[in-house]
């Protein structure tokens, strides 16, 4: 069901995957530390944080102690930072500069119990210390990386908090830059995108040099689209701190948009030289990689990225994407599984499983996971379109009958009807839903009980309704309608299988060249008009045959290989009129033979525009004499029965 997802079709948020890559800003340039706390189980990719640049000190005023730590924090350096605040508070435990220096060196090692203690004295003794709010501020963003499920269920509670402690620093320091960038980044975490950006414009412009305001701009303006912005914001924040991970990796990120992969890989792996333990910066380096056609490194920096941030289901999605296109299916349905278990709730996730499974002819599998997705995403459309096929395939290899009496296909209707009722003009969904009625042998409507048209829909389901009368014509015309005012393979591709899928050959020849002009699937478009070639040959075959058997007055036998020609190509003429007159012509026919041969009459001349008007003329008096013979044949019938 699914055709091949490109690498650019995953929806990568960018804007969360450098979150982590900020990491070298939290750990600064001491690696070995930073996997330690990584490996301790207390490290997790923390928010842009909020260590002034390098011409900012947090004192605001010289003091020839606090300067060379203050120089440490403000180049990363925090555990070198840590060392020295210490030592000054040694010899004065009091001084309030030294320990909210302190605070921010354990807070940017993700030491969040000790940093929040230190800033909950600092505010006990000054209530309006903007720094201490702060550093608060970033301490709460940086918990929210954790993979802690608790923690996870109280995300939104966490950032109103986050919040409130960055908005307090703001109003009691305005003209502070760390304070306004530590807003910009709750603001983003929420997903006010706008207010952010306008934020970290504030840290700015009190703060020229601030790197990591500058590259988390960077990362804005490169989910917005503005790849030129992006790169010029980047390559700025590395010139004001070549030791900014996240700017590289933001850079290595905007040149994998740009398609400039080699210089991709040459900014992503300088990320990681400075921080190995970046999980978003190893997968986006997999993405590089993958793009390039080298799969065995992607999937080499996917696993990584999964073996540090395990709840990132984007890795499994991405390794399973690369044996689909090998064609190892179970390989790709045995990464997806691994992702499930990692975050039970993506409908993504489930909706490849559930598409493999149909691949690999798993039709039980596939109706299970299907049905789960709709239990999680009602009316889900790719859902309800991948369960009809399930069906129709549980149809094929299964017993029909059993099949319909169970629940499955009851459910399955309904939801087609319910998402068709949410999605007029979805084509798919049409197209499952006569998938699925030509299973059951549902009968179509009476045209009189079918009001017009109103979108193409519903002129679909007409054209079924006008062909079953036997007005081909018109059917025919409201396809061709539809197939015009297609632009969309997908939409195309449908109308041309449910034209297939009615013997409606002509039109559903036309739908799949249209989508063969679009550059559309290739494979699908000669698979389709194959089919095509095969039913019209199929059907000119039993017609001849049928031709021999009536020049012997084999009548039965004739009217048995019509019928096939009719079934492979309903718009057969010459097979219409042949069982019409096979039927005419056989012995002792009853008057339901008859009427079926008036009426097969009658749609030969509704399929030969181009008989003349004397044979035309000449045509219909027999189909009406055949008629008054039918009902005088039914009135002998039923004076027999009596």
């Amino acid at each position: 069901m699914r055709a091949a997802t490109s690498a650019s079709s995953f929806k990568l948020s960018l804007s969360r995957l450098l979150l982590g890559s900020m990491i070298l800003h939290s750990m600064g340039s001491s690696p070995a530390s930073a996997q330690a706390a990584a490996s301790s189980g207390q490290y997790n990719p923390p928010l842009p944080g909020s260590a002034p640049s390098n011409n900012q000190v947090l004192s605001g005023r010289v003091n020839t102690e606090l300067v060379p730590a203050e120089k440490l924090l403000s180049q990363g350096k925090y555990a070198d930072a840590e060392g020295m605040f210490r030592e000054i508070l040694v010899a004065n435990p009091t001084d309030m500069l030294a320990t909210v220096g302190l605070g921010t060196a354990l807070a940017k090692q993700f030491k969040l119990d000790g940093a929040d203690n230190i800033f909950d004295r600092v505010l006990a003794t000054d209530p309006n210390n903007a720094q201490a709010y702060a550093g608060k501020a970033t301490i709460m963003l940086n918990r929210l990386q954790s993979s802690s499920g608790s923690v996870r269920a109280n995300r939104d509670s966490m950032l109103k908090q986050a919040e409130d402690f960055a908005q307090k620093a703001c109003t009691l320091a305005p003209a502070m830059a760390e304070a306004h960038y530590t807003l910009g980044a709750v603001l983003k975490e929420e997903g006010k995108v706008d207010q952010a950006a306008s934020e970290f414009r504030n840290a700015l412009n009190f703060d020229p040099q601030h790197a990591f305001a500058m590259s988390a701009l960077g990362q804005i303006q490169l989910d917005s689209g503005s790849l030129v912005e992006a790169e010029t914001s980047f390559k700025n924040s590395i010139a004001l701190n070549s030791g900014n991970a996240s700017a590289h990796t933001g850079l290595g990120a905007t040149y994998v948009k740009e398609g400039k992969l080699d210089d991709a890989v040459k900014e992503l792996n300088t990320a990681l030289y400075q921080f190995p333990n970046s999980w978003p910066t190893h997968m986006i380096l997999g993405q590089a990689y993958q793009m390039q056609g080298n799969s065995l490194a992607a999937i080499k920096e996917y696993n990584q990225s999964s073996a540090i941030k395990p709840e990132n289901v984007e890795p499994y999605l991405r390794i399973s994407q690369i044996y689909e296109d090998r064609g190892d299916l179970e390989m790709a349905l045995a990464d997806l599984r691994s992702g499930i278990t990692q975050d039970p709730y993506n409908v993504e996730v489930r909706e490849h499983i559930a598409d493999i499974a149909l691949r690999l002819e798993k039709p039980d599998d596939a109706i299970k996971a299907y049905q789960t997705i709709l239990a999680m995403s009602p009316n889900n459309p790719q859902a309800i379109k991948g369960l009809s096929q399930a069906l129709y395939l549980k149809a094929q290899k299964a017993a029909v009958g059993a099949m319909l009496t169970s629940n499955d296909y009851e459910a399955a209707m309904k939801a087609i009807g319910d998402a068709i009722a949410l999605s007029p003009n979805d084509l798919e969904l049409y197209l499952a839903k006569a998938k699925l009625m030509s299973l059951a042998g549902v009968k179509l409507p009476d045209l009189a009980s079918v009001s017009q048209p109103k979108n193409d829909g519903e002129r679909i389901t007409y054209a079924q309704v006008l062909m079953s009368t036997g007005d081909f014509q018109n059917a025919s015309a409201q396809i061709k309608t539809v197939i015009a005012a297609q632009q969309d393979p997908k939409a195309i591709f449908a109308v041309a299988d449910i034209s297939l899928m009615i013997k409606d050959l002509d039109d559903a020849e036309s739908a799949y060249k249209k989508a063969q002009g679009l550059a559309a699937s290739p494979d699908r478009v000669q698979r389709g008009l194959g089919q095509i070639a095969a039913l019209r040959k199929s059907s000119a075959d039993d017609t001849k045959v049928a031709g021999e058997l009536s020049d012997k007055k084999q009548w039965d036998g004739a009217v048995a290989k019509y019928r096939l020609a009719i079934e492979a190509n309903p718009f057969n003429a010459d097979a219409r009129e042949g069982i019409a007159e096979a039927l005419e012509e056989s012995s002792h026919p009853t008057s339901a033979v008859l009427a079926e041969s008036a009426q097969q009459y009658q749609n030969y001349l509704s399929l030969k525009n181009d008989l003349p008007a004397k044979e035309r003329e000449k045509m219909q008096n027999r189909i009406e004499k055949l008629k008054e013979k039918s009902l005088k044949q039914k009135e002998r019938e039923e004076k027999d029965k009596h």
